[in-house]
């Protein structure tokens, strides 16, 4: 029932925003500019998202390292898509608990730790997104005096990075004070109901857990580096595919719109991000930048579909080598959670 639930609220808040950034518009325009579209700098621009989950793989080693040193590249690469696919396809985000049950088929990863590293690979996600848009905003093309929904993009812009920075902030604290943070949320869960203190505890065991490896300075430089490079090369799929339609805003234009994407999918919404990606899209780059609709609207729905195809295909794949069809994945949440247990509590 709570999933179910979940894919409502998905679904609801996914047609809302395709409503959103559909109405108004000339559909044969939009058209008209799909149509027009640079095939080989989109070509270009997809070869380079789809290459940036190798990255995440190459990253993912140095996460998983101080659980299980020596994984192999193809198996985190497999897992990698794997994940990916799930969430193109499924509903509650169930791509991340695919992507653990997955390695830890592959590798001889415990559940536990697998999670905790993905948990990590956010924590790391985070940083350099911030990181980047920070650099977005300081360029000296970026429209300062923009708005959004009436309001200074300055405003707005400020309070997204209060509530980033509080979090991070907070994940600091969870890493060099776990044990505090752990005695404290266990005196308080017993205010929640049924099994959900108990769920939130294991939660934050397999998030220490896998923030073990952030505390090793030397792993913790390496990933952050790796992430810092990972988002860098991600925006210049942006870039790419941004002049494929036309937009002229420069590479500090794409780390701005692909750090408004990145906080706009993480909304709950319908599998593959529809409706948020392209919400996110429009106010970026209609909004802030003042890119043309037509254009603006072409971008988020053809980059967003070049993108959308080739993890999806790759992650099938690989989930059909390991046996797994698209039905088991959609239990994996439900896996993660009983291999949790039995691993925190034997």
């Amino acid at each position: 029932m709570k999933r179910h639930w979940k894919t409502i609220v998905g679904v609801t808040v996914s047609g809302l925003l395709i409503w959103w950034v559909l109405r108004g518009v000339d559909p044969a325009e939009v058209w008209r500019e799909m149509r027009g579209a640079n095939g080989w700098l989109l070509l270009a621009a997809v070869a380079v998202a789809t290459s940036g989950f190798l990255v995440r793989a190459l990253r993912w080693k140095l996460l998983l390292h101080p659980i299980r040193p020596g994984t192999r590249l193809r198996t985190r690469f497999a897992a990698v898509n794997i994940g990916f696919a799930a969430n193109n396809l499924l509903p509650a985000r169930v791509g991340e608990f695919a992507r653990a049950w997955s390695i830890s088929r592959l590798e001889p990863v415990p559940m536990s730790g697998a999670v905790g590293s993905l948990v990590a690979e956010r924590f790391l996600d985070g940083v350099a997104i911030f990181l980047l848009l920070l650099i977005a905003l300081m360029s000296p093309g970026f429209p300062s005096g923009a708005t959004v929904g009436g309001q200074p993009i300055g405003s707005v812009l400020a309070a997204i990075v209060f509530v980033l920075a509080t979090i991070l902030v907070g994940l600091l604290a969870l890493l060099f004070f776990p044990d505090r943070f752990l005695r404290v949320t266990r005196s308080v869960v017993g205010v929640l109901p049924g099994q959900a203190g108990h769920l939130l505890v294991e939660v934050l065991e397999s998030f220490i857990q896998g923030l073990g490896a952030l505390r090793d300075l030397r792993l913790l430089a390496g990933a952050l580096l790796w992430s810092v490079g990972f988002w860098a090369w991600n925006g210049v799929s942006f870039w790419l595919g941004m002049l494929a339609f036309g937009i002229e805003g420069g590479y500090a234009a794409a780390l701005f719109v692909q750090a408004i994407v990145a906080i706009g999918v993480s909304i709950p919404a319908a599998p593959g991000f529809f409706g948020t990606f392209h919400a996110a899209t429009v106010v970026a780059l209609h909004e802030v930048y003042g890119a043309g609709e037509g254009a603006t609207l072409a971008f988020a729905f053809g980059y967003h579909l070049g993108g959308f195809i080739p993890v999806t295909l790759m992650g099938l794949w690989y989930a059909g080598r390991l046996g797994l069809t698209l039905a088991q994945l959609g239990q994996a949440d439900r896996v993660v959670e009983s291999e949790l247990d039995r691993e925190l509590h034997p």
